[in-house]
């Protein structure tokens, strides 16, 4: 820079808005966005998320009106996660390879509904399925084992894209998930399918609403330290990522997002792949909470963090807050 004071004076382009829309350097749009949905059995029913104020879980009719709704708002995809009612539920997650389960039934339900007017993400792992909460099977030890869980998951994933799914996000952190499922996807005429692996999903204390969402925060026994990250570690993400994208995924994804932008930054700059990131339940907790105790004001609390994903290079956001900043957007 040769310029200085006062032929220089930077606030001359803040001086009104449509300067500063004209020198905006971060753009964000409806399509920028994935609304996460949780599923529940029944007809008509709504069951608000205690934890996650202006979340609700929806049964399969609901969820198609939602979809429906994103595809109004521009909204190009929505991830879905099932309550499983704790019948259903097992050691082994058996209910997860039901062809007849509520992510194949809502999968199902909104590509007929919406057919490929909007994108279905849906969620590859064992914890919404299993009695204990774990992400995988357990050994005596209680020890959640990797490969015979891997072998799990690829059916799982299968099942999905069986009923419709147009994207499968493996969020279990097993070594070696996404070359397995990749390579059934391929093998069973999925080719088209991508791949949005959970690459740097760490072991945080933002998940604690989710779990409450999908059942599995009573049952979990000890922590999932095992297979989850490390908060401490960055470098590591890097080759979590690395792996993953060298195995068949498509996008990597950054969990939780906003104390983690310096790895999404990283990720976009090493790697130049679409990256996302999750706006967890925790974090969307924590900006109700603000927002109702006059801390600030929600839409700019809301609107500034989603700005903050898309700065530090994602090329989406999944956050709960999807369709209220859809429609913020939408003007």
């Amino acid at each position: 820079m040769t310029s200085a004071y006062p032929n220089l004076r930077l606030r001359r382009t803040r001086a009104s808005a449509w300067s500063r829309a004209l020198h905006r350097e971060t753009l964000l749009t409806p399509a920028d966005l994935i609304w996460p949905l949780f599923v529940t059995d029944g007809s008509g029913v709504e069951e608000p998320v205690a934890s996650l104020p202006g979340v609700s879980r929806w049964s399969v009719d609901g969820i198609v009106a939602r979809a429906k709704e994103a595809v109004a708002l521009g909204i190009p995809c929505i991830a879905l996660f099932p309550h499983t009612q704790p019948g259903r539920r097992s050691d082994d997650g058996a209910e997860a390879l039901n062809p007849d389960n509520l992510m194949c039934r809502a999968t199902k339900a909104i590509k007929d509904a919406c057919g490929s007017d909007i994108g279905v993400l849906t969620d590859v792992a064992l914890d919404p399925y299993t009695s204990h909460g774990q992400d995988g099977l357990l050994d005596d030890s209680g020890y959640v084992v990797n490969d015979d869980t891997v072998a799990v998951l690829v059916d799982q994933a299968l099942n999905q894209a069986n009923a419709g799914a147009d994207v499968i996000a493996p969020s279990d952190m097993m070594d070696g998930r996404v070359r397995a499922i990749r390579m059934a996807l391929e093998m069973n005429a999925h080719p088209n399918v991508q791949i949005m692996a959970y690459s740097a999903k760490y072991a945080s204390a933002f998940y604690g609403p989710f779990r409450d969402a999908v059942g599995s925060g009573g049952l979990l026994k000890g922590d999932k330290k095992s297979y989850q990250m490390d908060p401490a570690n960055a470098d590591e993400a890097m080759r979590e990522i690395a792996l993953d994208l060298a195995e068949g995924a498509d996008s990597v994804m950054v969990k939780p997002g906003l104390a983690y932008l310096d790895v999404i930054w990283r990720a976009k700059q090493r790697f130049e792949v679409p990256v996302f990131a999750y706006q967890v339940s925790g974090e969307y907790a924590l900006i109700e909470a603000g927002a109702a105790a006059g801390v600030a004001d929600r839409d700019a609390l809301l609107m500034e963090k989603l700005l903050a994903f898309k700065r530090a290079g994602c090329s989406g956001v999944l956050t709960y807050h999807a369709a209220h900043a859809a429609r913020l957007l939408n003007g």
